[in-house]
């Protein structure tokens, strides 16, 4: 049996011997070794055979895996800084993590059959509101990193363009201001300290800092205002559990990441971030917008919703280049946050907090120096000069800090954090 010009076969494991012998003919070139000496530049061709191991079966390429990944040493993570770990609830990561009619889902540009999506990322974006206490958010973006910068994006979008700097109130991870830099230097955007002028775009509040702190920001927030600039909240989604929402305390933009509601923190990604506008900024913000609507029967309904922003439709006049979603991780993050529901997510919150106050006031009454009198996850300390020692110690335990510097080290608790963690870094440091 012949099979079809357009088998399954032909489309995706490539074309066949006559296939290649058809084109070479057409092109006038005798074999596909001649082609790629003459398309390749010699440069930077390899001349010789890669040296490959010997082809192996299914259950043998598992095999070998399997010992390698049985040479790695398995660490419990205190780091922070916008990765933690989480309990992923096993219906959750069953039913949708690993489920392909979700991870294979591809954009739901055909809203009529994509329904179930579209309403799970309605959800998220109805998430997002609630917790921030904004109008609109998006459908996510990437990570942190990259909705801070096109939080900025939004913020010269606004001013027309006509403004160059962006404000800084408290200190965003490090990873977080090296992305907003980068975009920003080809912009001549100047990304400063706490100086805010006529001239300033955009205030970001880091809501907490990176040290955990949350600092008295009101005053730049008023100047802010009074300057005609954006505010822009970098918050924790599940320390806003338990914190005022950022419209509350002046924001105009609110973004974070979701990543410890359910999602595994990987080797740093993928997760997903969150966006949040006020009404006016509707149009300016990047991304993937779901809206509720009405079928020809009344019946509700979902779909995506401004799309003359995107990048599909506006090409270079487009709100940003980024038009896509981290909608898998959303949606992820949005199960989460059903499972558990608001009790549950203010429990989760308030057991990490206690935590990290009972460290901070154990370290304090050991006479020990801890930054700021305010904060959610996170304790940051101050060692002078033995932050490498300690975390070097620390690791034998089988748990990693995060060392800032030779005078300060970070402690970041999480969902997976216990008891026992809290004693034995406490000790670390002669507390209890």
């Amino acid at each position: 049996m012949t099979a079809a010009p357009y088998s399954f076969s032909a489309r995706h494991i490539g074309p066949g011997l006559n296939d290649v012998r058809a084109m070479l003919a057409t092109i006038g070139v005798p074999s596909v070794e001649t082609l790629v000496s003459q398309a390749v530049p010699k440069s930077i061709r390899l001349d010789r055979p890669l040296a490959l191991p010997a082809p192996a079966s299914e259950a043998e390429a598992l095999a070998e895996l399997s010992a390698t990944m049985a040479k790695n040493t398995v660490l419990k993570s205190f780091i922070g800084a916008g990765y933690h770990g989480v309990h992923v609830p096993p219906v959750i990561q069953r039913n949708l993590f690993e489920n392909p009619a979700w991870y294979t889902a591809y954009t739901p540009y055909q809203a009529e059959i994509s329904q179930g999506r579209l309403e799970m990322l309605f959800n998220f974006q109805t998430l997002v509101t609630e917790l921030t206490g904004l109008p609109v958010a998006s459908a996510s973006l990437l990570d942190e990193a990259t909705a801070v910068a096109e939080a900025v994006g939004i913020a010269l979008r606004h001013h027309r363009d006509k403004r160059t700097k962006v404000a800084l109130a408290g200190t965003p991870h490090p990873q977080t201001l090296d992305v907003v830099r980068t975009r920003a230097e080809p912009l001549g955007i100047e990304v400063d300290g706490d100086t805010i002028d006529d001239n300033t775009a955009a205030l970001l509040v880091s809501w907490p800092d990176t040290s955990g702190v949350y600092g008295d920001h009101r005053a730049a927030i008023e100047k802010a205002r009074a300057t005609g600039a954006l505010v822009v909240f970098i918050a924790d989604p599940l320390a806003l559990t338990l914190t005022d929402a950022p419209a509350a305390l002046g924001a105009d933009i609110a973004v974070g990441p979701m990543q410890r509601f359910g999602v595994p923190m990987g080797f740093g990604g993928p997760h997903a971030a969150y966006c949040a506008v006020s009404d006016r900024l509707t149009r300016l913000m990047p991304g993937r917008l779901v809206g509720q609507s009405t079928d020809s029967k009344g019946r509700p309904g979902y779909r995506l919703a401004l799309q003359t922003r995107e990048q599909h439709i506006r090409r270079d006049k487009a709100t940003s280049n980024i038009c896509t979603a981290q909608a898998l991780l959303a949606n992820m993050a949005t199960a989460y946050a059903i499972w558990h529901g608001p009790a549950g997510l203010q429990a989760i919150a308030g057991r990490i907090h206690a935590l990290a106050n009972r460290l901070a006031d154990g370290l304090k009454a050991a006479g020990i120096s801890v930054l700021g009198a305010s904060r959610f996850d996170t304790v940051t300390v101050e060692v002078k000069g033995r932050a490498g020692a300690i975390g070097a110690a620390a690791e034998k335990t089988g748990r990693l800090l995060r060392v800032i510097d030779a005078d300060r080290i970070g402690i970041s608790f999480d969902e997976t954090s216990t008891d026992a963690d809290l004693e034995a870094i406490a000790a670390l440091f002669g507390a209890k």
